[in-house]
């Protein structure tokens, strides 16, 4: 079990170095196709490549199809369940933008990687946040009952881990006691069945997902993180900051467009935000389920047009600090996001 820890950390090491280097000297292909994209004397890049997400519609997604991000088109190179692989993706330039936790974003930039967020893009609220489930019958009803015990994520680093770690932490546990809680990678359209399996002993289960496991019946809510921290703005999409300095119009469009889309979604009828997902969907052909987006709420979004607020990143500089994953003034807010690009 020790030399699995040790591989881990020393994996996650190789990768954030692998991810500074890349990012710093990108190579001549991606220069390539960024030039390949072309511009249109208004804009300097009209095809912006992404990852998107199984069985969901992001809102850069959504602002296409409502035709606001027009003249400018998304290239879908591929799926994603990792926040921090999409910025890592991000960073080294073989995809435009990217979207994390903003934790995640942090730790990229203090290791040195050249992003910044532009826009909020996820967050929780009463009726959208990610809850740690158990089974009914579970003997697990507090924090210490997880000592011991493998709890079911998307991915590590990242908003679940951190928020797990905080609850633990509230609870009263030691950091040698966390250590003991075990984090099992897994898709998060496969937590619910992992769990019924009992292949895992807590799954995290966000929005859609969630709600239509709850449908199913025989699990609980051991905890949410909007419980620990009420409605909050998770996370954000980002550029590279040469990126963004060679194409501000076309950076400034698409956080437009992607905030408009933000506000559609909250102010139209919840019927018609799900059929208008359902046709994206069906429209796009990716072999995938579309039947969770029969259970979306709402944006999860506190901030209007996905604004970022200072409290969004301060939080965490504060809890990675508290970690000793941070030093104090390492990092600062000016350094982390912009919101130059956002008509909100």
């Amino acid at each position: 079990m020790k030399l699995l820890k040790n591989c881990r950390v020393i994996g996650i090491l190789l990768l954030v170095g692998t991810v500074v280097l890349s990012a710093g000297c990108q190579n001549k292909t991606v220069a390539e196709k960024e030039g390949k994209a072309g511009g249109d004397g208004k804009y300097e890049t009209l095809t912006l490549r992404y990852q998107g997400s199984p069985g969901q519609v992001t809102f850069p997604e959504l602002a296409e199809d409502l035709g606001y991000l027009d003249p400018i088109k998304l290239e879908w190179v591929g799926n994603t369940t990792s926040g921090p692989q999409d910025i890592q993706t991000a960073a080294t330039g073989e995809i435009q933008f990217g979207g994390a936790f903003n934790g995640a974003i942090i730790k990229l930039k203090a290791s040195g990687a050249p992003i910044k967020a532009v826009i909020s893009y996820y967050g929780s609220d009463e009726d959208t946040f990610s809850g740690f489930y158990t089974l009914e019958d579970s003997p697990i009803k507090e924090a210490r009952d997880l000592i011991g015990k493998k709890v079911g994520m998307n991915t590590l680093g990242a908003h679940h881990e951190f928020v797990l770690k905080e609850y633990l932490r509230q609870n009263g546990l030691t950091e040698e006691e966390i250590k003991k809680v075990t984090i099992v990678v897994i898709p998060p359209v496969n937590a619910e069945q992992a769990l019924r399996n009992k292949q895992i002993d807590v799954a995290v289960l966000g929005g859609m997902l969630r709600d239509r496991a709850l449908e199913r019946g025989g699990i609980r809510k051991l905890f949410s993180d909007y419980d620990l921290f009420g409605a909050f703005n998770a996370g954000s999409y980002v550029f590279t900051e040469k990126f963004i300095k060679e194409n501000p119009n076309t950076v400034r469009k698409f956080v437009e467009a992607t905030a408009k889309a933000i506000e559609w979604a909250r102010s139209t009828p919840r019927e018609e935000v799900i059929a208008r997902y359902e046709a994206i969907i069906e429209k796009r052909k990716r072999k995938e389920d579309g039947e969770t987006v029969k259970f979306w709420k709402s944006t999860g979004i506190g901030s209007k047009g996905g604004y970022i607020q200072e409290k969004d990143f301060q939080v965490w500089i504060d809890w990675l600090i508290k970690s000793g994953e941070l030093k104090k003034g390492e990092i600062g807010l000016d350094d982390l996001y912009t919101n130059e690009f956002n008509p909100y």
